[in-house]
Parts: structure tokens; C-alpha cells; sequence
């Protein structure tokens, strides 16, 4: 078993910035301020922020790393790898991959699906974050209600989320560089693609039964669950009168509001609070956070943008850097049920970054350890090894 002692740095611990040393053994922090062991490594992290490690419960960035261009394939296994080493640059060491699993053909069909699936199950040992499966469900994708139901109870998905973007499917028909993209998307002809549209459409009576059906199977699995897109507080009341409690990228304030005050998770995407706003032109992230409308900040489409976005909350004086840094990883760990990280505590998962954040809203990750194992870092110089007792320890023995 590695120890690894971090020293030097400011950890944030218990809501604040402190001078300390973090002891790791294996996969946990087993000593928090206490001297380093003969024979273990250490870091020096001097000049460093040491922060737990980020938690994103929604990323889609890895669609780019298995199709880049439309109609331009990368094998999934080789997409999963290079997102792991983007997510793990990021900061982030537990990562929700949030497939979408649509009524489309293509980059989101059912065959994409269950590859990135089966490809999770199989590359999850070799990857550096944790890696788990985000099931995003277009809920007129009535032929997948069977399968889901079996990976449900069979344990396979970690979060599930219902989604439907039918109506704005249905809008963008008429909006040609929108249309363009979809039709692309699906490698369909743009004839082909109206007639599928027409043909899920016309199904739309059997939508509500199947969502009831799917959210007590995932009731039943003990699987989180999250609306997508809620457009009013009736609607997030619904949903939450089938057990799910996280609300994604509720569009408007008082649909945000009605979640908060029912005690609701609420997850709002990252890249919105670093560009200023959104850019579908909803709900300004920044201003959810500052009036207490926001629990979880999500990567979305874009892995850099939970530091960034921390780092800017606190620059922008919306929250301190502590509370920023809480929607990215405690916040998360508590949505998703996670009550072994997102806090550097004795006992807890060694997830940690080290940080430089010397120039403004440029925050730089210098160092990552995952489950206790050092798997990023841009300074060889601050790695050390302690082949004596420190000073202080002998004295105190």
C-alpha cells in the first residue's frame, strides 16, 4: 500500500482554507496535519491549493471524442480514454458520462448507447476518474423502456434522467441551420428524418405511462433520478411525485425556486456561469447561485468549465471560493449519494487536485490523485520522498 503525504499546500477543510499536511494511504486520507512517515512520497504543494477532487453528474464533452465532425466516427473505446484524460486535466475525478439514448439513429441511438455502456463496464478499472454511466432518456423513445428497465435493475446505470426535447425537435424542423444539425446528427435524409418525427409524434399519448413505469423501476433499483429542462413548478412537483429529486437546468426562476424550497437538488451547467449567461438564452446560472437557487454546477458540454466557473464565482464576489467550490464537489457527492467524497476528511476517498491560482480566473491544475493514486501532474520537481523522520516527529517520539 503507497502512503503519500501533501504538504505545504492550503487545503480547504471544513468550509475553510488551512495550513496542513494530508496523509494517504491507499485509496483514503487516514491523517490529516500530522508529520510525514519514513519511506512514504510526499508533494510539496507550496503556493497550491489543495481542494477535493471534482464530481461532474452531467458531461456530455465525450460525444466529441466519438464523433468530431458529423458523420465522423471514432471507435468508443478510444473516445473513452481521451475523455478520461481531458476530465482528469480538468480536475474532475468522478465523472457521470450522461449518454443520451434518443429515438435518433446515430451519434444518440440505442447501438451508441450500449457501447459506451459495455465500454464504461470494461475500461472502468483502467480509467483515472471514476467513471460511471448517466443514462439520459428522450422520453418518446418508447421502444427502450424494456432494455431500460433490465439495466436498471441489473444495476448498470448510475443516474437517470428523463428528457424531452420533442417540442424544440419539432420547432427547429422549420429553422434551417438547427434542422441541418439534427439531420447530420442522425445520418438520416432530411426526408427520412421528418417521416421518423411524424411517426415518434404520433406516439406521444403512451409517453406519461411509460415515464411512471421507468421512474418506480429506478425507485425500485435505488437509482437517482433527474428531469431535465423542467418548465414550470407543476412540472417539477410531478416529477417529484415519482421520486425524482434532482432538477436539471430547470429554465426559469420560480420553477428553480418551487425545487429549492421542496429541498430538491438543482444542477446548472458550469460553461453558463464562465460565458455569463446561457446559451440558449435561459436561466442565468450566476444569478440562481447568488440567490440560492443552485446546488450542483455540471460540466455539460464543455470539461474545464467546473474550475473555471468556481474560480469565477468567487472573482465575481457571487460566493467565497469555499462555498464556489462545494456545488462541484460536495454538492454533487450529496445529489448523487456518494458519502465517501467531496470533503478532504479523515476516512474519505483521496480525491484531490492541487491548484495554482495565481492569475486571475486562470486557475491551473498542477497535481491530481484519484482513489489515492497520483495520475496527473505538470511539476515533476514537487514530487519528494522522506527517507528520515522529520525533526519534529523524532522529538515528539
Amino acid at each position: 500500500m503507497t502512503s503519500i503525504s501533501i504538504e505545504g499546500g492550503r487545503a480547504l477543510l471544513g468550509g475553510k482554507f488551512v495550513d496542513t499536511t494530508l496523509r494517504i494511504s491507499g485509496r483514503d486520507i487516514t491523517a490529516l496535519d500530522s508529520a510525514p512517515q519514513r519511506g512514504t512520497f510526499g508533494i510539496d504543494a507550496s503556493g497550491l491549493k489543495v481542494l477535493p477532487g471534482i464530481i461532474d453528474l452531467h458531461g456530455d464533452a465525450f460525444e466529441r471524442q466519438m464523433m468530431p465532425r458529423p458523420g465522423v466516427d471514432f471507435p468508443v473505446d478510444v473516445a473513452l480514454a481521451d475523455s478520461d484524460r481531458q476530465a482528469i486535466a480538468s480536475g474532475i475525478t468522478t465523472v457521470f458520462h450522461a449518454a443520451t439514448w434518443s429515438w435518433e439513429p446515430g451519434l444518440r441511438s440505442a447501438n451508441n448507447a450500449r457501447q459506451l455502456l459495455e465500454a464504461i463496464e470494461a475500461l472502468r478499472p483502467q480509467l483515472a476518474a471514476d467513471t460511471r454511466f448517466h443514462l439520459r432518456h428522450e422520453t418518446y423513445n418508447l421502444d427502450a423502456e424494456a432494455e431500460i428497465g433490465q439495466w436498471l435493475s441489473g444495476g448498470r446505470i448510475d443516474l437517470f434522467a428523463f428528457n424531452d426535447h420533442m417540442d424544440s425537435t419539432v420547432a427547429n424542423l422549420a429553422k434551417p441551420q438547427k434542422r441541418s444539425r439534427m439531420v447530420e446528427r442522425t445520418g438520416l435524409s432530411s426526408e427520412a428524418f421528418d417521416s421518423l418525427v411524424e411517426r415518434v409524434v404520433s406516439r406521444s399519448h403512451d409517453v406519461p405511462a411509460s415515464i411512471s413505469r421507468l421512474a418506480k423501476a429506478a425507485r425500485g433499483a435505488d437509482v437517482r433520478m433527474l428531469s431535465h429542462d423542467d418548465e414550470s413548478p407543476a412540472m417539477r412537483r410531478a416529477f417529484r411525485s415519482q421520486g425524482v429529486s434532482i432538477a436539471e437546468f430547470p429554465v426559469n426562476e420560480e420553477t428553480a425556486r418551487e425545487a429549492a424550497e421542496a429541498g430538491d437538488f438543482i444542477v446548472f451547467g458550469a460553461p453558463n456561469v464562465v460565458r455569463g449567461g446561457s446559451h440558449t438564452g435561459w436561466t442565468k446560472a450566476a444569478d440562481m447561485v447568488a440567490k440560492g437557487l443552485c446546488s450542483v454546477l455540471a460540466s455539460d458540454y464543455y470539461y474545464p468549465a467546473q474550475l473555471l466557473a468556481a474560480f469565477r464565482l468567487a472573482a465575481d464576489g457571487v460566493l467565497p471560493l469555499a462555498d464556489a467550490w462545494h456545488l462541484i464537489s460536495a454538492g454533487p457527492a450529496n445529489a448523487a449519494g456518494l458519502t465517501d467524497r467531496g470533503v478532504l476528511a479523515e476516512g474519505r476517498r483521496a480525491d484531490i487536485i492541487l491548484v495554482d491560482d495565481e492569475a486571475p480566473l486562470r486557475p491551473r491544475i498542477v497535481g491530481v490523485l484519484a482513489a489515492g493514486r497520483v495520475v496527473h501532474l505538470t511539476e515533476a520537481d514537487r514530487l519528494t520522498r522522506f527517507t528520515t523522520v522529520p525533526r519534529k516527529a523524532v522529538a515528539a517520539a
